[in-house]
């Protein structure tokens, strides 16, 4: 029998570390890495910032590390007790492990593919309701669409431009490994709608502890189709051992209107006309608009509970959102509850954790936008001579008649509506309650070994439930009501199996994994109506048992599952060359039956750290290259091989409803989309690592697009799909960043994200160049075809001659173009972000600069301001006489004037020549700043407390269009950096109050 003496003496030398770890205001940083240099001792802090560690006596240095922070290594050779302040650094994640797909975590320095990982505290910093818009401009490649329609309201997110015409191009979210369901509601468009919201909202994100980014199919390779479009990570905060932690985080914010039109109120209508086109000047009312909004108010309150010991730990938290937004009536509230749990068993060998989450939102009255049931339209274009006041305050008036309440309104256009009717009458209600389960076993078998199983639910009640009055807008409502009514589930069940072995022989290092997953997805699990203009049988009364009886009542149902077997393998020499092979096979359900059902994609990648292979001036620290491949499918939809007949004709009283034929021919041949990911990438840190440069050029190439073509006469189908099509992206991605000023009492962090990307329709359908995708919106159109680009706008501008003269009619109106025309491209061509923080000792001042350069917005809320004469543009014109100047020929004489009533009525309103109305997409805001302070506390059960004041989108440096092309009225595919009637974007302000005991 052999002893290791060795082991003996070090256990009874052991001495015991007790320690702080605080960022750079003197706040705990829990989830803090703390190693004993040169030993096997590791633990990490407590969510109060607190350690404690075993370490042999023999150690002297401690090295603390922490995400977006510089380590620090600590002598401990005469100390017990120690405390660790940290300060930002974006050199920092460099060294960092990062936190990969499936949640494997790697070094930094190993990967072959671009990652950029976040620190949670940087979501949370400036008090933002949603976690994606913390995250725009901190993150390079990452491009945001925000809907104005408030707190809980959706995002887009799309790394590395779209990719798929008729599909889904935006990002994959994944929490802790498993990937996390968002699916989208209904968007609003022209004619009107509201936000169904998305999956995001209704997560905490005061339990995430990182975010990662994974930006391309490379590294996203592992989670197959799903991650075509990458990934983002969200690593969550666990229970730490040691004393019970409690941290309390509470945000209040305040919010108004930042972006309002401009409109003039010294001309009305003539003779009780809609429009006010008058040429003589009222005195008339000017405030209504501005008093309309409101001051929105936010609090966002949350309590975690963390600890436990060396065997078992937990944690536990709470969160509330209550929101009421700046157009009255509009509330938002939502309940977060987090429970997770992590035993240690068998020597450490086995681990046991699992968590819940459980979220509760509830949305009444959110804004929405477009022509229809929407306040902002009659608010906007009430007749200027007419007393608003009369019409707020008395919005409905009795109808003897009918016995009910109808609208008091002065038009009876589809457009128009009584503001104050629209938010008291016509209410309209969101809720959603999900609960996302996990349980994992994690087993060491052997040495190098361990085996992963993992089990995760995630289930979505939901309900929208939009009833709009009798009495109101006879166009857009039935003359006993009109009820919208949708009530699902969402179902995702997804397991995994994992067996990695990570090892080190000599010179080399292997790190690699094998493993199966499967996802079983049943979507929108339910039933939905809408009665429209056809009557409920009495009015305003809105029950199933009330419907119209030949309202057809549907039933939704999609379900979707997908088997997977995948590798990887990591494969280094020396900790300075890193090869990675990675590959994975997909089963798919819904290409059943068609061959193709089994489909195989794979990536490959090398890097190369040059500063240990060489040697470079003292000025370089650090070097590194990388590059890799990857092919990749992409989702095909459900229910495209072989659709079925639905039950959908309307019956009579005492029939039955037919049957709706299915109108497209099966899709026997269908194949996934793939995408051909290919990048480089340079990594950098530069005079003792106070400078930090991270670059990636890419281009991705993707084929097999689905698209749709009319089915020939007689075939018995009206259309048909084919795989077909080439679209292109490439562009880059630049960080930069460093301390500019680092001293004991002063520093200054500062990093600059960069990135382009450059999107080419290469080919749609080789045997129709003519095909395209997009049709005419009412004045605009967002047209995909061979040559082109995603989001195209294209529109009807002014005919003119030779000479540039408008070309006017036989009534002496301007004409349009005899097709619509480029105009340019909705997305932008350079999206930046500059973040810095200055601290000095207890003070810390974070801005942040986002921008967006090149493109073009679109607004059709002021062509409609136009044609109706309320805006500030016709005001000044008429101010300066009864007509306008104009550079126009009739027939062949020139024309120098024109009355702008009827040059506006032309061009503007819904469908009229769109020039005017497209705007430069340029934009530079001030979009987030934090000033905290450290609160000193000696004695207390408080170890730490600091207080913030906190702003968003306070203002702008640089905009051209009359409204905030980030803060869109939609977030699908093709309304991007368009305005009908949405809501203002706001600015908030407020204060942040963190405590921890």
């Amino acid at each position: 029998m052999t002893v290791n003496h060795s082991n003996i003496v070090n256990e009874r030398l052991a001495k015991t570390i007790n320690g702080l770890v605080t960022d750079e205001t003197g706040l705990p940083l829990p989830g803090a890495t703390v190693v004993a240099k040169g030993t096997s001792a590791k633990t990490v802090t407590g969510s109060d910032g607190k350690f404690v560690l075993n370490v042999p006596d023999n150690a002297t240095i401690l090295v603390v590390s922490y995400i977006g922070m510089d380590a620090q290594e600590v002598n401990i050779s005469n100390l017990t007790n120690v405390t660790i302040k940290l300060m930002p650094s974006s050199n920092a994640n460099l060294s960092e492990v990062v936190v990969t797909a499936l949640g494997v975590k790697r070094e930094k320095r190993a990967l072959t593919f671009a990652a950029q990982q976040l620190a949670g505290t940087e979501l949370t910093k400036a008090g933002s309701p949603n976690f994606m818009e913390a995250m725009s401009g901190k993150v390079a490649g990452v491009d945001v669409g925000i809907s104005n329609s408030g707190v809980g309201g959706s995002t887009k997110t799309v790394l590395r431009g779209s990719k798929s015409i008729t599909g889904n191009s935006e990002a994959l979210f994944v929490i802790d490994g498993v990937p996390v369901v968002n699916n989208k509601g209904g968007q609003p468009g022209s004619y009107g709608g509201t936000d169904g919201g998305d999956g995001l909202s209704a997560l905490n994100q005061d339990d995430f502890e990182s975010v990662t980014i994974l930006r391309g199919a490379n590294g996203a390779i592992l989670y197959g189709s799903q991650g075509a479009n990458g990934v983002i990570l969200i690593n969550t905060k666990k229970g730490q051992a040691g004393k019970i932690a409690i941290a309390l985080n509470s945000i209040t914010n305040f919010s108004s209107a930042a972006t309002l039109p401009e409109f003039q109120f010294n001309y009305g209508a003539v003779g009780g006309n809609d429009r006010s086109w008058s040429k003589t000047k009222g005195n008339y009312q000017s405030n209504y608009i501005d008093d309309f909004f409101q001051t929105g108010v936010n609090t966002i309150n949350s309590v975690s509970v963390s600890g436990g010991n060396e065997r078992t730990t937990t944690y536990f938290s709470y969160g509330n959102n209550y929101a009421s937004g700046i157009v009255p009536t509009s509330t938002y509230n939502k309940h977060n509850v987090t429970l997770s749990q992590e035993t240690k068993l068998f020597d450490d060998k086995l681990t046991l954790s699992g968590n819940v989450r459980f979220s509760y939102e509830k949305s009444k009255n959110r804004p929405g936008a477009g022509y229809y049931n929407n306040p902002i339209t009659g608010l906007y274009l009430f007749a200027r001579e007419r007393n608003f006041d009369d019409y707020k305050n008395n919005y409905q008036i009795f109808d003897a008649t009918r016995n009910l309440f109808k609208q008091n309104w002065y038009s009876s256009e589809e457009k128009q509506n009584n503001p104050y009717w629209e938010l008291y009458n016509d209410p309209k209600l969101s809720t959603s309650n999900r609960v996302i389960a996990t349980a994992k076993a994690s087993y060491a078998f052997l040495p190098h070994f361990k085996f992963d199983v993992r089990g995760n639910i995630d289930y979505n009640d939901r309900l929208l439930d939009y009833r709009y009055a009798a009495g109101g807008n006879s166009v857009s409502v039935s003359s006993n009501g009109t009820w919208n009514y949708a009530k699902y589930n969402d179902k995702a069940l997804y397991g995994d199996a994992i067996l990695s072995y990570d090892n080190t022989f000599g010179k080399f290092s292997l790190n690699s994994v094998l493993g199966t997953s499967i996802q079983d997805y049943t979507f929108n699990d339910g039933m939905i109506f809408g009665n429209g203009t056809v009557p409920l049988q009495y009015p305003n009364f809105f029950s199933f048992a009330n419907l119209p009886y030949n309202l057809v009542i549907n039933q939704t149902y999609s379900r979707v599952q997908k088997q997977g077997l995948f590798a990887n393998a990591s494969l280094g020499f020396k900790d300075m060359l890193y090869l990675d092979l990675a590959g994975r096979n997909d089963y798919a359900s819904t290409l059943a039956t068609t061959g193709n059902d089994s489909y195989f994609y794979y990536s490959a990648g090398l890097s190369a750290i040059i500063s240990q292979m060489v040697s470079l001036p003292k000025e370089i620290n650090f070097l590194k290259l990388r590059a890799s491949t990857s092919q990749v499918g992409n989702e095909v939809p459900y229910n495209i091989v072989n659709p079925g007949n639905t039950i959908g004709g309307a019956g009579g009283p005492d029939g039955i409803g037919g049957i709706n034929r299915n109108t497209q021919t099966p899709f026997a041949t269908l194949v996934p989309e793939k995408i051909i990911s290919n990048e480089i990438g340079l990594e950098g840190r530069f005079l003792n690592d106070r400078l930090s440069l991270d670059f990636t050029y890419y281009k991705n190439t993707s084929t097999n697009q689905f698209l749709s073509l009319t089915a020939p006469s007689g075939s018995g189908y009206t259309f048909y799909y084919v795989n077909a099509g080439k679209v292109t992206n490439q562009g880059f991605e630049l960080t930069f960043g460093g301390d500019p000023i680092k001293n004991d009492d002063f520093k200054w962090n500062s990093t600059l994200n960069l990135s382009q990307n450059r999107n080419k329709i290469v080919e749609l359908i080789a045997e129709n160049p003519e095909y395209q995708v997009g049709s005419n919106d009412e004045g605009f159109n967002s047209i995909i075809k061979s040559g082109g680009s995603f989001n195209d706008l294209y529109i009807f501008k002014l005919a003119r001659n030779a000479a540039g003269q408008i070309i006017l009619d036989a009534d002496g109106k301007p004409t349009r173009t005899a097709k619509q025309e480029y105009v340019g491209n909705l997305n932008p061509d350079l999206i930046t972000g500059w973040n810095n923080t200055f601290t000095y000792k207890n003070l810390s001042l974070s801005a942040l600069v986002s921008a967006k350069f090149g493109g073009v917005a679109f607004s059709k809320t002021e062509a409609f301001l136009d044609s109706y004469g309320v805006s500030k543009r016709t005001g000044d014109i008429r101010d300066a006489g009864a007509t306008m100047p104009i550079n126009a020929i009739k027939d062949n004489t020139p024309v120098t004037s024109i009355d702008p009533e009827v040059y506006y009525n032309v061009i503007g309103d819904r469908n009229g020549i769109m020039e005017p109305y497209v705007f430069s997409r340029t934009n530079v805001r001030l979009a987030q700043v934090s000033l905290a302070y450290n609160i000193p506390i000696k004695g207390s059960a408080i170890k730490s407390a600091s207080v913030s004041l906190i702003g968003r989108n306070l203002f702008f440096f640089y905009k051209k269009a009359p409204f905030d092309p980030e803060q869109a009225m939609s977030t699908s595919n093709s309304n991007q950096a368009n305005d009908v009637f949405a809501v203002p974007a706001t600015r908030s302000y407020g204060f942040n109050l963190k405590l921890n005991f």
